[in-house]
């Protein structure tokens, strides 16, 4: 059982007490399932994406065995394709609530496994992993579009859909770099994973018309710099350019523009990024605002808040708004696996066809 002793490093002013990290980790813990899956809540659905987060934020706090079963889940309900659906019902997994299968969904699991590798060092669960991160990896790549960009999903026919999506594209660039960061671990090189996160990351900073226009999203904002694909100064001039139009001061980010709708994940996301590019002071007032959410009784937190309103909404408390507020301290506090994953200063880069020709 998680201890204040042990979430002594993700403590954070304004933000968690050992006492509330304690609280926050063993709020997931009670959500997690008996079999390693790990829902929403409980109740509602599990989707791969916030299922990683979820373990990853476990892994953050030490809960190593926890997220070692939420990933162990994964391998088990990987489709012969490489793919996950994109929805199951919670308690059963075989009951799928979206046959789906989302690309950024899939790749995510090789963040996942890079991060458990770096908070253990076991090279025995590195090696069990792989062969579903090269599949997950091989699927998501079956979708790449001759312009870099990652159509966003197959349908649950099969059809694909060759629109691709900003943020899940620059989720998926994180991804592939930490699945080359495995191969190169395992000495297996993946040369074709190098040229598909080099034509990505080029589509991803230079031509935006090959996605769709969801401008009005934070997502969209921020996921460029927190995907690793934007940095520098190209980054710092994307945070000043969205900055008055998603943030409200005191109260966290907006999901939409110009919706009176803050939400707990996009604002620990954006307090990431913020790190990412230095600027700690500014991710740290990002998470104070949004102490708002929290519920003392469970330590999770609220989705969202409706401040014309001053409505709670929807009115669920869920793992991954949790999660990602943990990793996001985690990072603030310097978890040497955290940084290392989302700074992206040890991951490989690919092959860059802007300086490759």
């Amino acid at each position: 059982m998680t201890s204040p002793e042990r979430t002594e490093h993700l403590v954070l002013p304004g933000v968690l007490t050992a006492d509330q990290a304690t609280a926050t980790v063993r709020g997931i813990l009670a959500v997690q399932r008996e079999d390693g899956a790990i829902p929403w809540f409980r109740g509602h659905h599990l989707d791969p994406w916030d299922h990683t987060e979820a373990a990853m934020a476990l892994d953050a706090a030490g809960e190593h065995a926890a997220a070692e079963r939420a990933y162990d889940w994964l391998a088990r309900h990987q489709n012969p394709d490489g793919s996950w659906y994109a929805a199951y019902a919670d308690g059963d997994p075989h009951d799928v609530t979206d046959r789906g299968r989302e690309t950024n969904f899939c790749a995510y699991i090789a963040v996942g496994v890079w991060h458990h590798y770096l908070a253990t060092g076991d090279e025995a669960f590195l090696d069990r992993m792989w062969p579903a991160v090269v599949a997950a990896v091989e699927f998501v790549l079956g979708l790449q579009q001759p312009g870099g960009q990652i159509g966003w999903k197959r349908e649950a026919d099969g059809t694909p859909v060759t629109d691709a999506l900003l943020t899940g594209s620059s989720s998926i660039h994180q991804a592939l770099r930490c699945a080359l960061a495995i191969a190169e671990q395992r000495e297996e090189p993946q040369p074709d994973w190098e040229l598909a996160v080099g034509a990505l990351a080029h589509a991803i900073r230079r031509h935006p018309e090959r996605f769709l226009d969801k401008g009005r999203y934070s997502m969209d904002w921020y996921y460029p710099v927190l995907g690793g694909a934007l940095t520098g100064e190209e980054a710092k001039a994307r945070m000043e350019e969205g900055w008055d139009r998603f943030v409200v001061p005191g109260l966290g980010v907006r999901c939409v523009d110009p919706n009176p709708w803050v939400t707990g994940g996009e604002s620990a996301e954006l307090a990431l990024a913020l790190w990412v590019l230095g600027e700690s002071d500014h991710a740290l007032k990002v998470l104070q605002s949004i102490q708002h959410l929290r519920d003392p009784k469970s330590g999770l937190y609220w989705t969202g808040y409706v401040f014309d309103d001053k409505a709670i909404w929807p009115e669920e408390l869920t793992t991954w708004t949790a999660g990602s507020l943990l990793l996001a301290v985690a990072a603030l506090g310097g978890d040497e696996a955290t940084c290392a994953v989302f700074s992206g200063e040890r991951l490989p880069g690919g092959l860059d066809p802007e300086c490759c020709g």
